[in-house]
């Protein structure tokens, strides 16, 4: 996981997402800053937007650091406060971010993991031989409380994706395509940099 910079919301999210959202919310009364009373009857205009999303964050997760395609249907919309806690908040481009869905399946309705809006810029280190993912050494005891719960909550440190990392890293080596890595691996990019291996 990397920082991820919230991105300014499409011209038309507000007439095609919110609003009718809102206005959902009002007919049935349901506070917007409570939960819902059943979050499966969340209309789901948030995909409306699920495009423009995978397009403002460059098709990379939020929670893995991997671009892919728009045309494999594996992205999902996460909202980072779950949908059963915050009616309102289902409608809110801030509260969206970008995610692959087997990391959107691990996160689920959990609210124990940290933000990749906002994140400080090396939380997270790798072993770029093995792929594995650590807190930095550095973090005080709160700091790497969060990251390794982070790490758990979202699978990080399984064998698939300290495979994914290693191998990217791997292509890096035999073929010096910095610019490759750096788009569809930023972690990987940024820690390699970091560890001057570029």
């Amino acid at each position: 996981m990397i920082p991820v910079e919230l991105q300014p919301e499409p011209a038309d999210f507000d007439e095609n997402v919110r609003l009718p959202g809102r206005a959902w919310l009002a007919e049935r009364a349901v506070e917007p800053d409570a939960p819902p009373p059943d979050p499966a009857a969340l209309p789901t205009y948030w995909r409306r937007s699920n495009r423009q999303l995978w397009e403002a964050y460059d098709g990379v997760c939020a929670y893995l650091a991997i671009h892919f395609e728009w045309v494999t249907g594996t992205h999902s919309t996460d909202h980072f406060v779950a949908k059963s806690r915050n009616a309102g908040d289902a409608y809110e481009w801030r509260n969206y971010r970008l995610s692959c869905l087997a990391a959107n399946r691990n996160k689920g309705r959990f609210d124990d993991i940290l933000d990749p809006i906002g994140l400080e810029p090396t939380t997270f280190v790798l072993d770029l031989a093995t792929g594995r993912i650590r807190p930095n050494p550095d973090l005080d005891d709160p700091q790497r409380i969060d990251a390794e719960r982070t790490i758990a909550r979202l699978k990080l440190d399984s064998p698939e994706h300290n495979e994914m990392r290693a191998k990217r890293f791997a292509r890096y080596v035999d073929g010096r395509d910095e610019q490759i890595l750096r788009e569809w691996s930023p972690f990987v990019w940024r820690e390699a940099r970091r560890q001057n291996l570029l």
